[in-house]
């Protein structure tokens, strides 16, 4: 039956479902997981590195981009997608600073991101994006935030989350896990511990994974930092945490 109403994205089904949409969702849980934890001291962001090539640059990111000084997303879906829909977002946040010579509130660039989503869902000659983020930011009115957004243009602010392939179970386990005290080291140990039970390996390596923090900056406090971390930080990080890591694993 659904044949008849798949083929473009403004026919709604007799039960009322927009099929490309929900094909665009099932593509994103075939990608690698992405896992956003908001704690009071920043946010963290890991997500897993599915293209471990040697022959890859060091410096490629295909799960972490920053956006503006005091905001950063983690992606899960096709890259193409997500790659526009990045420069889409980093071109509304140089243009609020330009207008009004300030940055951007957190939620009205998500606002602006989902509203061209959801755009892409009602008109003729056009697909949905297939992909999902997370959005880190920090804002002097609401401090540190984080959000998730989906392809149907929909979005919400959450304590914790997860995008991609497992999420479901990686949603339990946060729902389990998660204290609103969390520490900023204790919110990295944790989603380490998400990812290794969601990742179809038997080892977390640094290759395998990347990691990004949004936080204040230990030199400037009135200003925000985005730090993606290095393999040998991954390494230390792996190693102080192990214990979780292989417990989850096993």
């Amino acid at each position: 039956m659904s044949r008849r109403y798949d083929s473009r994205t403004t026919i709604f089904s007799p039960e009322g479902r927009l099929y490309q949409v929900e094909y665009a969702i099932e593509a994103i849980s075939h990608a690698a997981a992405a896992i956003g934890i908001l704690t009071r001291e920043g946010v963290v962001l890991v997500g897993e590195q599915k293209n471990t090539n040697k022959l890859l640059e060091a410096f490629h990111s295909e799960k972490m981009y920053q956006i503006d000084q005091h905001v950063c997303c983690a992606v899960a879906g096709i890259t193409a997608d997500a790659n526009t829909l990045v420069e889409h977002c980093r071109e509304a946040a140089q243009d609020h600073t330009f207008r009004f010579q300030e940055p951007i509130p957190i939620e009205h660039l998500v606002q602006i991101l989902c509203d061209h989503k959801q755009s892409y869902t009602q008109f003729g000659g056009l697909r949905p994006y297939g992909v999902s983020f997370l959005f880190a930011g920090f804002d002097v009115q609401y401090g540190f935030q984080l959000y998730m957004s989906g392809p149907s243009g929909n979005y919400g602010g959450w304590k914790a989350s997860a995008i991609g392939g497992n999420s479901p179970t990686a949603m339990s386990l946060l729902r389990q896990e998660y204290r609103d005290d969390l520490t900023l080291e204790e919110a990295k140990g944790l989603a380490l511990k998400v990812l290794a039970k969601t990742m179809d390996t038997t080892t977390l390596t640094n290759n395998k994974i990347e990691m990004s923090v949004l936080r204040k900056d230990p030199a400037r406090p009135d200003r925000v930092q985005f730090h993606m971390l290095t393999p040998a930080e991954l390494d230390a990080l792996l190693e102080l945490h192990k214990d979780l890591v292989i417990q989850e694993q096993d």
